[in-house]
């Protein structure tokens, strides 16, 4: 069909968005000050140019290696983007059309988005109010058409990796962690990045180990699905002149490896300040009536790629927190059943009702490593002021 008359609906709507972040003195976006020895990238960018090996070059098998280690896994395969490590691994598992993949409703679009892609079905499970899939109702929803769980890290929090994994093993079905949030997490002392069949992790410009543009990987301790990501990501290409499957482009650029090496230097320094500003929030909003801080577990190590509290009224405390310069934002409020791409499943409202309570009620507030104290003492004091504490 010939529309060149027409005016796209479809917009680019990020720009305004950075823009309006950008604004605001207590903000989610802390790219400038994390990146501002770009002149040390630059100089290791040089010898990329200079190589000229910015396909899956040597830099991407150094963090792969380096990633694998972090990750306590015997393998990592760096791709595109944290969706693509989804939609790979379920390609990887030969996961498609007449499958159904277990899921939760509270998360990112891209958890759905590479189960649907893949050609498989998603199947939603309610979630807890630690914002993770409830693993003892996992298994009601098993079908002999259950080909993979996909439990979500979220907001860098290990899912209850013990049950999931018991009762994938019941069924005989694999597990394939969205651990985008949860890079250098633990759960009862074992990295996320262990544990399941395989692990996704993003490099997303606002993820806690972050490049440049988009990125992703994942790790695995099977060789088999390595080495079948290996060739999915890069057109199913076992050297330059034979193909063994028609496959993707998802390759992992070196440029983006380079920052990514960068920033691995520097992950647990991250992750310890992000849990530092955390435990800080907690002490200072425990207690306020309207607001519900998470209960903590000792036993696993939360790395808060986003900070997050359930808050009556919410919407109400977002406004004014906003007018007074403080980032909040709202992580997610359409659960997934609930989306328009969604309807085709048939769920609705009251489906999953912790999710949609949970959605109703979250909000997020900064606290990556460059927030200071005082400035998350100044966020403590306006929500005090707002709930009237």
């Amino acid at each position: 069909m010939n529309d060149t008359n027409s005016t796209p609906t479809i917009k680019n709507f990020l720009p305004a968005q950075y823009a309006a972040d950008k604004n605001r003195a207590i903000s989610h976006n802390y790219l400038q000050q994390q990146f501002s020895d770009y002149e040390q990238i630059f100089e290791k960018i040089r010898d990329v140019v200079i190589r000229g090996d910015f396909t899956l070059g040597s830099e991407v098998d150094r963090l792969e290696e380096e990633f694998a280690a972090l990750s306590n896994a015997r393998y990592a395969v760096g791709v595109g983007s944290g969706t693509d490590a989804l939609l790979l691994s379920l390609k990887a598992l030969d996961i498609g059309p007449g499958d159904e993949v277990i899921t939760t409703p509270f998360t990112f679009y891209a958890t759905i988005g590479a189960i649907v892609t893949a050609g498989a079905t998603p199947v939603f499970v309610d979630v807890r109010e630690d914002y993770n899939i409830d693993p003892h109702k996992i298994s009601e929803k098993i079908t002999k058409k259950t080909k993979a769980i996909v439990p979500v890290h979220w907001s860098g929090r290990p899912a209850a990796m013990t049950e999931i994994e018991v009762a994938a093993k019941q069924h005989g079905i694999a597990v394939v962690a969205d651990a985008c949030h949860a890079i250098n997490s633990e759960y009862h002392g074992r990295r996320v990045g262990e544990l399941g069949d395989i692990a996704c992790f993003s490099f997303h410009p606002l993820k806690n180990l972050n490049v440049w543009g988009d990125g992703g990987i994942l790790t695995t301790n099977s060789s088999q699905v390595a080495d079948r990501i290996r060739l999915l990501r890069n057109h199913g290409l076992v050297s330059r002149d034979e193909v063994q499957v028609f496959a993707y482009n998802s390759r992992l650029d070196t440029i983006q490896a380079v920052v990514a090496r960068h920033m691995l230097k520097k992950i647990h320094s991250i992750t310890a300040s992000r849990i530092s500003r955390s435990r800080f929030f907690d002490e200072g909003l425990s207690g306020i009536r309207g607001v519900k801080v998470p209960e903590r577990d000792e036993r696993i190590v939360e790395v808060f790629h986003l900070y997050q509290v359930l808050c009556e009224r919410r919407d109400d405390l977002q406004r004014f927190l906003i007018s007074e310069g403080v980032d909040a934002k709202v992580h997610y409020p359409i659960p997934m059943h609930l989306q328009p791409a969604a309807r085709y499943l048939g769920y609705k409202r009251g489906d999953f009702p912790v999710a949609e309570s949970i959605a109703a009620r979250i909000l997020s507030l900064p606290v990556h490593e460059f927030i200071t104290e005082s400035q998350q003492e100044f966020v403590i004091r306006l929500i005090r002021r707002f709930y009237g504490a």
